[in-house]
């Protein structure tokens, strides 16, 4: 069996992390024979550390193969230290009467303390990806913080648009969701996102032959994509959990499987026009685990263009609202080169076994399961 891997979840107790946990000790993430270990962070009040040792029990209780341990912390450098992947769940919702630029900015600070010991205690191989909102620029604000970890580890979920999108279609269309290719999410994960219906395909045939309606793809397709979380908050009263966890399953899946194209948010090299810096949507293929380079090979009508200079100027609008917090860090970012870069994918480094937690702080340790 292959060593386990470390992998850190915020926000692990919350709805997204409890969907979530479960699947990746199931091998849903990183396959059927790939033992885990669990690192996962929640706040330091009473009543949410014990809900996560309420879901630890669970895991415990399902008695997966695959989940060699469980470490339960409120300290971030317990929660980071040695892991592979980091999974950035948790962040500040959004509170009634709120303004966005606020949520903005309470959370930059929240990802500029996690990006800051992620760099500094994280595995030589460690790759993050952001799902807290808004995920574009909360994880250009943690990958601004890296100095050891390259900044195309850090990459943001758009997946979910991405699964919406391809659902809307095929269901439109009377087909599979199987039937669904070469469909991506282009910009923000927000109202703003382009989803590509001009390149995708039903069947190997182009979506707009076999929906003629162009006004329904325009006018009706692209604003319920972007308008999916909010009619999913009026309807439960709570906003997209399963839906979320079941994308982060696939975005990370896809990234540690060569050969699979799909969307990711990654930093911008000016690729599609978007500016330099941003973090925005675009389609990816995976190299080598954990590595991708970005798909240049579409060419963009005069509609998707100003679809996606639309969702460009909003990350720009969001990254001039953070300046102040992150300001002093931009000009670290010069020009990234994806063509031919990849990064080490080696898994080598973590224990197989997590008896030993290294900080007094770690409230739950399992002893490893053989």
């Amino acid at each position: 069996m292959k060593t386990p891997i470390r992998v850190a979840i915020t926000g692990a107790a919350g709805n997204i992390g409890y969907a979530l946990a479960f699947r990746i000790a199931a091998g849903q993430m990183f396959g059927p024979d790939q033992p885990v270990i669990l690192q996962m962070l929640e706040l330091p009040l009473e009543k949410t550390q014990q809900a996560l040792k309420g879901v630890a029990m669970e895991l415990d209780d399902c008695a997966f193969p695959l989940l060699h341990g469980m470490v339960l912390t409120d300290d971030p450098k317990v929660a980071f230290r040695d892991a592979s992947w980091c999974l950035l769940v948790g962040s500040k919702p959004r509170g009634p009467g709120m303004e966005r630029a606020d949520l903005l900015k309470d959370n930059g600070k929240i990802f500029i303390s996690q990006g800051q010991v992620i760099d500094e205690v994280a595995g030589d191989d460690a790759r993050i990806v952001v799902v807290g909102n808004p995920c574009n620029t909360n994880c250009m604000i943690a990958a601004l913080q890296a100095k050891r970890l390259p900044r195309e580890r850090f990459t943001a979920m758009v997946r979910l648009d991405e699964n919406r999108a391809k659902t809307q279609l095929a269901q439109k269309a009377g087909v599979p969701v199987t039937a669904i290719d070469e469909l991506y999410i282009y910009g923000n994960h927000s109202p703003t996102m382009f989803a590509d219906f001009t390149h995708a395909k039903i069947d190997g045939k182009p979506a707009t032959e076999v929906i003629s309606d162009r006004e329904w793809l325009e006018t009706t397709f692209l604003p319920k994509i972007g308008k999916r979380g909010a009619e999913i908050l009026n309807a439960r009263g709570l906003s997209s959990a399963a839906s979320a966890a079941s994308a982060l399953i696939d975005h990370v899946h896809d990234l540690v499987t060569p050969g699979k194209v799909h969307s990711v948010a990654v930093a911008s090299d000016g690729s599609y026009d978007f500016s330099e810096g941003i973090w925005a949507g675009m389609p990816v293929r995976t190299t080598t685990p954990g590595s991708y380079e970005i798909v240049r090979s579409y060419e963009m009508s005069d509609f998707a263009k100003a679809k996606i200079k639309i969702t460009n100027d909003e990350l720009l609008g969001e990254r001039e609202t953070v300046k102040e917090l992150i300001g002093s860090l931009l000009p670290l970012f010069p020009r990234v080169t994806y063509r031919g870069r990849t990064s080490p994918a080696s898994r080598g480094r973590v224990s197989s076994s997590c008896r030993a937690c290294p900080s007094s702080r770690c409230l739950y340790s399992s002893p490893s399961r053989r």
